[in-house]
């Protein structure tokens, strides 16, 4: 089934009978992106959330140095966006960039607010999803305060194990605030530990 992926997801939370998947999903596009192929830019309103079917995004800033902050990769099964622009309908602070050839469903603001106005419901699963998404936010924020680079790095490989091959040195280091030479260094090392 075309849309089995995200129904699966959904149903971790809620329970949608047939008349409601229906609905769910003609709410939804597909899109297909290329590799580098940006969803959103900087200083653009965010007009849709994204569920990742295939391949991985990247969503970051940049700073006034010109340097890239990576803040999350989302992977095949995982949601993504810029929620305040989302939500808001302000100007965003993120790109999101595909890293390899990618596809997404898209949920357009407008359709997002009509899910919940058609099937309440929703309104729980969307909570539940943006709570956890607030959480693992802050702990990532906790991490890159107290750990040291070396823990930051194995929790990366716990909660992106297929990306440790996937995905360039350069982003994972700047997922991590280290350089890319720094995290060569350090793979060396815990190689050959």
């Amino acid at each position: 089934m075309e849309y089995e992926l995200i129904l699966k997801n959904i149903s971790r939370f809620i329970d949608l009978n047939t008349e409601e998947e229906a609905l769910y999903t003609s709410l939804l596009t597909r899109k297909k992106l290329k590799k580098k192929e940006f969803l959103l830019r900087q200083g653009e309103i965010a007009r849709y959330d994204y569920f990742t079917t295939k391949g991985c995004l990247k969503i970051y800033k940049i700073d006034d140095s010109g340097s890239e902050h990576i803040s999350m990769f989302a992977i095949k099964d995982w949601w993504s966006g810029d929620m305040a622009s989302f939500l808001t309908q302000k100007p965003g602070n993120y790109f999101i960039q595909a890293l390899e050839d990618s596809e997404v469903l898209l949920m357009s603001k407008e359709n997002f607010d009509l899910l919940f106005e058609k099937i309440p419901k929703f309104e729980r699963f969307y909570r539940i999803l943006y709570q956890r998404s607030l959480v693992s936010y802050i702990q990532q924020l906790d991490q890159n305060i107290s750990l040291n680079a070396e823990e930051r790095y194995r929790n990366f490989i716990k909660k992106y194990p297929t990306l440790i091959n996937r995905i360039s040195q350069k982003n994972i280091a700047a997922y991590l605030g280290v350089t890319p030479e720094f995290l060569s260094v350090l793979r060396k090392k815990m190689a050959s530990m």
